[in-house]
């Protein structure tokens, strides 16, 4: 249920509101937009006499929400969220590039790779240091010394990194990095989502390979329901009966996301297509479905990769892109 007061309402009308709501044994979630005030109640709400509450002198309207997630949900949150990660904005009209590898390699290969992404336009840093692989025989990541190689690269060039938490053991490990990304096997890791409510960092939320969207946002539910709202989702593909490429680029979830929830949406063509080639135009496709951010995967010397490589663009190769990617941005721009 979301409660909207009207414009100009008295605090103190407000907060009894809030009190006698809460009362009742429900949570209120606040939202403040210049015109309006929204309450998102939170709870059972089946004993709540909405003609009561709509009577009141503060009260505009009342309105039931059906859909199961509602701490994400544009009702309780009419404005875009906008996450803020240093000096970097996310959703709310500001648009980001993140980049870097599949995996961190080696310091070389790191900082070569930072510094190419940032001079071609990118604000965030990505690499794995923890890597989900299909086969337990691959390469998974350089683990702890894969993040003390991604905090030298943000020493060396200023960008925040983002980079994959598989276990919550390891959370400690992350006290340090800018945002948490929860990969596709990991959405419905309701524990994990659970634990990362808790923490104050942003969270960088990946659709599942066969999940739906009331999935994924019921997922950002979990780590928002526990206290922490920085939430970004992120479209990276889905599986469909497709034989030549990786995933599907889901491209309609972007405008859709955006219908159903304040949180800022982004792009990952990458693991979508698996394809380097492909990559470009997929990444300029979800930037004009206006994607609050396109993520890269950028690689020195991709043939020798220890993962991913064949989806990777080179250096040069992403900074030809990134000009394409700001004019097609300067078009769809709000």
């Amino acid at each position: 249920m979301i409660v909207v007061l009207k414009h100009g309402v008295q605090r103190d009308k407000r907060e009894q509101l809030i009190h006698w709501l809460e009362k009742q044994g429900l949570r209120i979630h606040i939202s403040e937009g210049e015109y309006q005030t929204v309450l998102g109640l939170i709870g059972d709400t089946t004993h709540i006499d909405m003609d009561l509450v709509d009577s009141l002198e503060i009260v505009d309207s009342v309105k039931r929400v059906t859909e199961p997630f509602k701490c994400c949900n544009r009702k309780f949150h009419p404005e875009d969220m906008v996450v803020e990660v240093g000096d970097v904005k996310i959703g709310g009209g500001h648009f980001v590039l993140i980049a870097g590898p599949c995996s961190v390699e080696s310091e070389e290969q790191i900082v070569t790779v930072a510094a190419a992404v940032k001079a071609a336009g990118a604000k965030i840093l990505r690499g794995g240091a923890f890597k989900p692989r299909t086969s337990p025989y691959d390469f998974s990541g350089l683990k702890a010394t894969g993040l003390e190689l991604l905090r030298i690269a943000r020493k060396e060039t200023g960008l925040p990194i983002v980079t994959e938490l598989m276990d919550v053991r390891d959370l400690e490990l992350f006290a340090d990095v800018d945002i948490i990304q929860v990969g596709a096997r990991n959405m419905q890791n309701f524990d994990l989502l659970r634990e990362l409510g808790r923490t104050d960092k942003p969270i960088l939320l990946k659709r599942g390979l066969a999940n739906t969207l009331k999935e994924l946002l019921m997922s950002a539910e979990y780590i928002m329901s526990s206290g922490n709202e920085r939430v970004i989702l992120c479209e990276r593909g889905i599986r469909t009966f497709t034989d030549y490429t990786r995933n599907t680029l889901d491209l309609s979830a972007v405008p859709m996301l955006h219908e159903l929830t304040h949180l800022p949406v982004i792009v990952d063509p990458s693991h979508a297509t698996g394809i380097a080639r492909i990559v470009p135009n997929m990444a300029l496709a979800g930037t004009a479905a206006g994607a609050d951010g396109i993520m890269i995967e950028v690689h020195n010397d991709p043939i020798n990769a220890l993962c991913d490589g064949a989806q990777s663009l080179r250096p040069e190769e992403y900074a030809a892109l990134t000009e394409k990617i700001f004019a097609v941005r300067k078009v769809v721009a709000p």
